[in-house]
């Protein structure tokens, strides 16, 4: 498409899904229906995501030089990901994620990661910058993210922001790096200070002056930007089958269609339309749509209510 690489940042874990039936609170014995291991996490997903949607994808992460690091980094690259900026740390231990998903498509995630291996890297290590027309960063890995978002914001490209559940000081910092910010509804109640999503929303675009989006699954995603109204959008309806990876889904194709040149209100129903496929498959990561599937149901869900728009 003629378009730089995108460089995604942070997370990169390997997962192991166990879908079950239910799964409720106090101690009990759970039986798995399905096991599923993959190489996965936020940036990572994002990236996976961006190249299947035919757009070149560069991650920027950190592994130990432990084995399993070797067989995630081969899982990635094998999905078109480029991983030459991967950062192998001696002496450092990978990270894994647990991910449990019941019979409604619900998650819960147990996520290690070690210390030595998410040390802050020195910036004179780190990739050239100016060769990506966007970033996207996730909260996992700070001081990777700290730099190419600041990178990208003063080369005058996008610099988004996976603004999902973190310690309020790394939020808080990293947002204030950003040109987009696009959050969890967990992530925006701590930039906000405030559960009501109309109301995180404009305190937060206000706060740190950027353009800034919450989803919230199927209840839809509201953005807005500095001097524009808030709007929102529902997203396509689909009988959801699993939703871990899906806001890391939504992610990737809405940095990729930035890049593209796409405006944010378009980019936000790529992204819907991506995310809510993604919902219809399960086994997280290994559920990201391709490009023809995802503008099929984009232009199906959307074109109807904004015909003037597409």
């Amino acid at each position: 498409m003629g378009v730089d690489p995108v460089l995604f940042v942070g997370a990169f874990t390997q997962d192991t899904l166990y879908s079950v039936e239910s799964f409720a609170a106090g101690a009990s014995k759970y039986f798995a229906k399905e096991r599923v291991c993959q190489a996965a996490g936020m940036a990572t997903t994002a990236a996976t995501a961006a190249a299947r949607l035919g757009g070149k994808a560069a991650l920027w992460a950190s592994l130990g030089d432990d084995p399993l690091g070797d067989s995630m980094l081969a899982e990635i690259e094998a999905e078109g990901v480029d991983c030459r900026h991967v950062r192998r740390v001696a002496g450092g231990r990978s990270a894994s994620a647990t991910i449990i998903v019941d019979s409604v498509g619900e998650r819960w995630v147990i996520v290690d990661y070690d210390p030595v291996t998410q040390e802050d890297p020195v910036a004179e290590t780190s990739p050239s910058f100016e060769q990506f027309s966007a970033v996207l960063a996730d909260t996992r890995w700070p001081g990777a993210a700290r730099l190419a978002l600041l990178a990208a914001r003063d080369a005058g490209r996008p610099a988004i922001l996976d603004a999902d559940v973190a310690a309020p000081e790394v939020l808080l910092d990293l947002a204030s790096c950003a040109t987009h910010i696009v959050a969890s509804l967990a992530g925006a109640a701590i930039l906000s200070e405030t559960s009501e999503i109309e109301t995180a929303a404009t305190t937060i675009r206000d706060r740190f002056g950027c353009f800034t989006c919450i989803t919230n699954g199927a209840a839809g995603t509201v953005w807005t930007a500095p001097g524009c109204d808030l709007h929102s959008i529902s997203p396509p309806k689909i009988k959801a089958v699993d939703t871990n990876a899906a806001g890391d889904v939504f992610h990737g194709a809405f940095t990729l269609a930035l890049a593209e040149g796409q405006c944010e209100t378009q980019a936000i129903r790529f992204a819907s339309a991506a995310a809510a496929l993604k919902c219809t498959v399960a086994g997280g990561r290994f559920g990201a749509p391709n490009r023809e599937e995802t503008l099929a149901l984009k232009n199906v869900t959307y074109t109807s209510q904004f015909p003037r728009l597409l």
